[in-house]
């Protein structure tokens, strides 16, 4: 496999960062992951946009144009022939020999690709396990949640939680106890004809798959409400289910070890991912 470092390209096994980048030593810096289908990036644009913007937040300064990130994944694509595969684009405020970071610093920017066909059949079929973390969502006023940075420490944690206890995904609340995200995913429920999904006014990564799922049910006439959710919503509801770049839209049939509706995955959710890998099919979004 290849990876991009700072301009080259090189084996990934020989791909290699400073050690006093400060990314690695501080976490200071940003990453997207983008889904990769045929040979195709899907929504790059939307993916490209996000991860400059996000490291425009942080003042990272001296980064390739949206046209030359988008080029840079391409061939990233190309060169490791990847049919199906997630592209992982990380960007560093680059290296310092102290704590205060230096605005002369030259960024980091690391591009790697590897396969990657989806989650298990098995897994929707029978739906997902969620349980509700006990790490809170770090606050908006300690980081905005719209950055996608590479401190992502809390989630990290919760998804250890979450596998210690035989779940498939942890889910984060508030401080003040709403649902905000999964440790790696958007969260919806559908109940009495309607679906919700936390706003991201409570503090949420607003996932790019998030907004598509919503595009796509408000387009089916199906009504999907942005509105405050509670761990006892997420229980009463008639179904729940997850969004991600890989998950695309998973169904939830327990929460906490608790049954969700019947247990079994949700018409409105399978209905959902039927629409999304459609709009995947009509071209993955192309290569512009």
């Amino acid at each position: 496999m290849w990876a991009y470092v700072n301009g080259a390209f090189v084996p990934d096994h020989e791909a290699a960062v400073s050690v006093h980048d400060r990314g690695f030593r501080y976490g200071d810096g940003v990453f997207d992951t983008l889904r990769v289908y045929d040979g195709r990036p899907f929504l790059p644009d939307a993916h490209v946009r996000r991860l400059l913007a996000s490291a425009a937040a942080l003042g990272i300064p001296g980064l390739p144009g949206r046209d030359a990130f988008a080029a840079v994944i391409l061939e990233v694509i190309d060169r490791n022939a990847l049919g199906g595969g997630l592209v992982r684009s990380t960007v560093t405020r680059g290296g310092s020999e102290g704590w205060a970071p230096d605005d002369a610093a030259r960024p980091t920017v690391v591009v790697v690709g590897r396969p990657f066909s989806g989650y298990p059949e098995p897994l929707y079929a029978r739906g997902a396990s969620a349980m509700i973390a006990a790490a809170t969502r770090v606050p908006p006023s300690c980081l905005d949640p719209a950055l996608k940075p590479l401190s992502f420490l809390t989630h990290v944690q919760a998804k250890r939680e979450a596998i210690a206890r035989g779940a498939d995904e942890a889910i984060l609340c508030t401080e003040s106890g709403l649902v905000a995200e999964g440790s790696a995913s958007n969260v919806f429920c559908a109940a009495g004809g309607r679906i919700a999904t936390p706003p991201t006014s409570v503090g949420l990564l607003a996932g790019i798959t998030r907004g598509v799922v919503i595009d796509l049910a408000r387009r089916e006439g199906l009504a999907c409400d942005e509105t405050p959710l509670t761990p006892d919503d997420l229980q009463a509801a008639d179904e729940v289910f997850l969004t991600s770049t890989g998950m695309e839209v998973l169904p939830v049939t327990t929460v906490d070890g608790r049954r969700v509706g019947d247990g079994r995955p949700g018409a409105v959710a399978v209905a959902l991912r039927r629409l999304y890998r459609a709009l995947v099919l009509e071209g993955s979004s192309g290569r512009t």
